[in-house]
């Protein structure tokens, strides 16, 4: 359905020598988010969110060890409570698969983290936003958009409008592969433009996803335990790496994970690797394992904690401690001048970790400091 808006703001009026007439269509929308860098744009009405809850249901029975996090997420299937007056969703994507990943920082910091521009106002991701959000505005709607976080579930949305799919790693596909931001806006007016998504579904007999995963968070095809996962240990959780079962697995990853998105044959030469992500090279020149982990408090306040902010304010010797795990994992014993000035780094939860690293390093190595 496409329907035309036609509608004028009297309370605006008294700002304003006169009313302004506003018209816009879900087809320019559309138009619209593609003209400003989108890969897709579809239009849903906020009823069509209802079946999330279902779907969180049975995750959470699948994992009840996950309930306790995801109970807050009931709300995305019906976000008219918080917002009574949304009438539906404009879901967006944007592919971020055409930057170059520095190779400091390359299979350490997940290419979703490292090209976020959810942040970084000189990215053409939140350029596309702004002027998003701008242009609904402007054509007379009323908008509610959080620019960190969703306000509404947006795989699911993003399949009701039929712009891609989800495949058997979990992750939103569409023509390009996986590497994908989704946005949802807010919007007070019914409209919706939907299609059908002529991707095709994964083979029954592809399941590369699945053992290419390093902590088996993948266990079954669509099923994903959010606790075990790399990517949430290594940012939302697992704040003691010396306690964490899964440290070992973890293996290099200190922000994020691309594996499993990297198995997956849909996703073959879906990197293009042709743009430079704003910043991203100088930024990467001093992100390497070995200067994260000497790196001045200074510098990961101004610099890492801005890019990498799943991990709040306050908290940076996080940075530190996921450094020194993957230097663990590693067995390489060139680090081992690093671990040891760790030793004497201003915060005892990196002290800590360090002497750590050290002990069990020089333990399966062999080799200590006479």
């Amino acid at each position: 359905m496409c329907r035309k808006v036609c509608y004028s703001y009297p309370e605006k009026a008294e700002t304003q020598e006169e009313n302004v007439l506003m018209a816009v269509s879900a087809a320019e929308i559309v138009e619209k988010a593609i003209e400003l860098g989108y890969d897709k744009c579809g239009i849903i009405p906020v009823e069509m969110m209802r079946g999330y809850e279902a779907k969180l249901e049975e995750r959470m029975e699948h994992f009840p060890e996950t309930r306790r996090k995801y109970e807050g997420f009931r709300k995305f299937a019906y976000p008219e409570k918080e917002f009574p007056w949304a009438k539906a969703i404009v879901i967006v994507s944007f592919w971020y698969g055409k930057y170059r990943i520095p190779a400091a920082v390359r299979g350490h910091i997940a290419k979703y983290y490292l090209t976020d521009g959810r942040r970084n106002p000189d990215s053409q991701g939140y350029k596309a936003g702004a002027a998003l959000e701008k242009y609904l505005r402007d054509s007379g709607l009323r908008v509610a958009f959080n620019r960190d976080f969703a306000l509404t579930a947006l795989r699911w949305a993003a399949m009701q409008a039929g712009i891609g799919i989800v495949r058997k790693n979990n992750f939103f596909y569409t023509e390009k592969g996986s590497y994908q931001y989704l946005e949802a806006f807010l919007i007070d007016e019914p409209l919706q433009l939907t299609a059908e998504s002529t991707l095709r579904p994964c083979a029954e007999s592809c399941d590369l996803c699945i053992p290419a995963c390093p902590t088996h968070s993948l266990e079954a095809p669509y099923t994903m335990n959010r606790n075990t996962c790399v990517s949430c240990l290594t940012t939302w959780d697992a704040w003691d790496m010396r306690t964490e079962p899964r440290r070992g697995e973890i293996g290099p990853w200190i922000f994020g994970c691309d594996v499993c998105q990297d198995a997956c044959p849909h996703n073959t030469s879906a990197w293009k690797d042709t743009e430079k992500f704003p910043g991203l090279e100088a930024w990467a020149g001093q992100s390497a394992l070995e200067e994260i982990v000497l790196a001045d408090y200074d510098w990961l306040r101004s610099a890492v904690q801005p890019k990498l902010w799943y991990i709040p304010k306050g908290k940076e010797w996080r940075y530190k401690t996921n450094a020194l795990n993957a230097m663990r994992n590693s067995g390489d014993l060139r680090y081992l001048p690093v671990i040891r000035k760790a030793c004497g780094d201003e915060s005892p939860e990196v002290r800590e970790m360090a002497q750590w690293v050290l002990d069990e390093i020089e333990k399966s190595s062999g080799t200590s400091e006479q």
